[in-house]
């Protein structure tokens, strides 16, 4: 079938035909708008009645709206500062900052009020049907429900709160970025007073106690709820006591969450970082949410003192912040609603062995997580840091756990006397604070602490152990598509390699070289290296499949990952299909490529996959003639990865584990359960499966992870998977890409 195609195709391009312009704007997507889809696509998952049960369907409507806010905080607040700096410069689509404000606008206004038809029309009379009642106004409490609410209130919370007015000797609080708070117009009880005169006051709905307070059951055996900030609202009144409540709203703001550190000039990157973390509460406000039906006053008054514009207003139709939908997931009981939590699978080749070097010595080995265990990871540092023969581990580390048993290890490794050193990137988006802390920990126990590359994120998964053996000195390192985090390990799909291959070794080494000594190596036997190589790198991998096409050879082009916006690649990707290149596009999040463009993008077909599990591994095979080729990575065809970061893409040569990324791949390309195909208008629609074998990629992976266990514990069926909150990560790092 490939044979055939490519041929037709060849016969097209002899005829002298016009090369076509392939940075047309009009053949690519604002990646803005393009993750809105993507949450669309979350959405839909939220929606879906007829595979995802009940608490799943409240999960993925929470993560919407997490999703949203970190969408605003930081893509929607770049193109702000763009506008407002004047920039006018057109994307990759032909559109200018003002163009894409204008866009976000109008998609984000619909997609908000989706949500809420979601919330309102579809979990609530599903949620009353489970046996679960969320009371949304405090007028419809019965009489025992409000007696319980006055004690809990004056035990619990009102010795919580803090009531702040605005007058002409108060000025306007300071409202902390994506607080929840309560607005109110209070009045003198005096009744001289003039009727209109009143006063601003609000008060933080405190983040300390839990949103959902439960009352008591009511009498059909409904388990009854009611949310913080409206039992707040109640009694309001009793924060005011000498006045009179006019009315009383909850609002919530967004600020922008942008870091501003110049690197030229910051003498110290660490205390810099740490000071414009404080600002970032305190950034220009760039959303606000109210209640819908808010006092016409108020909202004059939140207007002005926020300085937002209307477009920039939320009227929400339920609560606010629909992320406490999450904290519901946590509810005793319910578990028919749910899908039963996986437990990750152990990893053969490690089971029952000596010690982890002696099994990476006999081959590569290949980890699928979070199908198969993080543990093996966690045990090379530990096993390393213990062992008398290592001489030194090298490290680099993006996102880690709270409590990292890996940060750990490694500080242990220092204690023990081994030469350790660790790249800390300081500029890990809403993860700089934890990064800090550790960094000053590891520094302590006396690691070599590196923090990142002067403009450049280091976002390369790699680590390598030098060990003194009888042969002489041995390399093992560990080359991956996620972060070295135990805790999303669990929750993000990736990939990991083991191996101790010398040409490997001498590129690690050099990795390590580069980054703290910023010298560059003369060649690389087996990695691809941003920001130098790696783009030229896949732009030789995609001109030689279109070459092969051409010439009449087998060519193909399959490839993951969670992101597609870089011009060059995608302009690379038309030009192969024209030549009749088949190219299968595995893109969780933003795609800018347009498919099904006659002339252009015809032989492209794109997937997304949005599951229990966040798809995060990023995979490359290339056909190469039936001589196939297969890279893993940690970097997306964008901009940022092969421009602006230090990134690792590696390649998988071993026989058998090659075979075993090919039927990852494949496995996903014929997932029709989870699966959303992009169309020519720029839709993802799901996979029509009526009358087919329903095939779930990811509880495929979960079955097959333990069907390569000897013994299993038990029936494969109970292993099913819930998930945490698969947040989007990486995909909204960046600001400047359009730039």
């Amino acid at each position: 079938m490939v044979g055939k195609s490519t041929e037709k195709s060849s016969e097209k391009v002899s005829e002298k035909q016009a090369v076509p312009d392939y940075r047309n704007p009009l053949y690519y997507r604002n990646r803005e708008m393009s993750w809105i889809s993507f949450d669309e696509r979350v959405l839909s998952e939220a929606r879906d009645k007829t595979v995802v049960p009940l608490f799943e369907r409240l999960k993925f409507l929470s993560i919407t709206a997490s999703n949203l806010d970190e969408f605003n905080m930081v893509r929607v607040a770049s193109l702000k500062d763009q506008y407002n700096a004047g920039y006018t410069k057109p994307d990759i689509a032909g559109l200018t900052p003002e163009m894409q404000l204008r866009a976000l606008s109008e998609s984000t206004h619909a997609f908000v009020k989706e949500q809420y038809n979601t919330f309102n029309r579809s979990i609530l009379p599903a949620l009353s049907k489970a046996g679960i009642e969320i009371i949304g106004d405090y007028t419809l409490l019965n009489e025992k429900q409000n007696k319980y609410l006055d004690k809990y209130y004056e035990a619990n919370i009102y010795p919580i709160l803090t009531p702040m007015a605005m007058d002409s000797s108060r000025p306007f609080p300071l409202v902390r970025n994506k607080s929840l708070n309560i607005g109110a117009l209070i009045a003198p009880k005096d009744e001289k007073k003039k009727k209109e005169e009143f006063e601003f006051a609000t008060v933080q709905v405190p983040s300390v106690l839990p949103r959902i307070v439960t009352l008591p059951d009511a009498e059909d055996g409904h388990k009854v709820l009611i949310l913080l900030e409206e039992v707040i609202r109640k009694y309001i009144g009793v924060l005011f006591q000498h006045y009179r409540v006019l009315c009383a709203f909850p609002y919530r703001i967004m600020r922008n969450a942008e870091l501003t550190v110049d690197e030229d000039e910051a003498e110290d990157l660490l205390k810099e970082i740490q000071k414009q973390l404080k600002k970032r509460q305190w950034g220009e406000v760039i959303r606000l949410e109210v209640a819908d039906g808010i006092d016409k006053r108020l909202l004059k008054i939140l207007k002005k003192e926020f300085a937002v514009s209307d477009e920039d207003i939320f009227y929400i139709s339920g609560p606010l912040d629909l992320t406490f939908l999450m904290k519901m997931y946590g509810m005793p009981g319910f578990d028919q609603y749910k899908i039963q939590r996986y437990t990750p699978a152990p990893v053969r080749e490690f089971i029952d062995a000596p010690d982890i070097f002696s099994v990476i010595r006999k081959q590569d080995v290949l980890m699928h997580h979070p199908y198969m265990s993080f543990d093996p990871v966690v045990h090379f540092i530990q096993q390393a840091a213990a062992d008398p023969e290592v001489l030194a581990i090298k490290q680099t580390l993006y996102r880690v756990s709270g409590d990292s048993p890996i940060v750990a290890a490694l500080a242990k490794a220092a204690d023990n006397g081994k030469q350790v050193s660790v790249l800390v990137e300081l500029k890990a988006r809403f993860d700089e604070e934890n990064n800090i802390v550790w960094a000053k920990m590891l520094e302590k126990a006396g690691c070599h602490v590196i923090y990142g590359l002067l403009g450049l994120k280091t976002h390369s998964k790699i680590t390598m152990v030098i060990r003194r053996e009888e042969e002489g000195i041995r390399r093992y390192v560990h080359l991956g598509t996620g972060n070295y985090n135990d805790s999303t390990a669990k929750l993000y799909t990736d990939l990991g390699l083991f191996t101790c291959d010398a040409r490997i070794g001498e590129d690690a080494t050099a990795v390590f070289n580069m980054l703290s000594g910023y010298s560059e190596p003369e060649r690389w036997y087996k990695l691809s290296v941003a920001p130098i190589w790696m783009k030229n790198d896949f732009l030789k991998l995609i001109g030689r499949e279109r070459d092969n096409a051409l010439a009449g050879r087998k060519a193909f082009i399959k490839a993951k990952m969670n992101s597609l916006c870089d011009p060059d690649i995608i302009s690379a990707l038309y030009e192969a299909s024209h030549a009749g290149v088949p190219i299968e596009l595995l893109i969780r999040g933003i795609c800018s490529l347009k498919v099904g463009i006659p002339g252009i993008s015809e032989n492209i077909h794109v997937r997304s996959i949005v599951g229990n599990f966040l798809e995060h591994s990023r995979i490359f095979w290339f056909c190469n003639d039936e001589h196939d080729e297969v890279f893993m990575g940690s970097a997306d065809w964008m901009p940022r990865n092969l421009d602006k970061r230090v990134e690792i893409v590696f390649p998988v040569e071993q026989e058998d584990l090659k075979k075993e990324v090919q039927h990852i791949l494949t496995t996903e390309f014929e997932d029709n359960v989870k699966a959303h195909v992009l169309q020519k208008d720029g839709t993802y629609v799901k996979v029509d499966k009526r009358g087919k074998k329903l095939i779930n990629s990811q509880e495929i992976f979960c079955e097959e992870a333990w069907s390569r266990i000897p013994t299993q514990p038990t029936p494969i069926e109970s292993r099913r998977f819930t998930p945490a909150e698969p947040l989007i990560e990486e995909d909204l790092e960046e600001t400047d890409d359009s730039m």
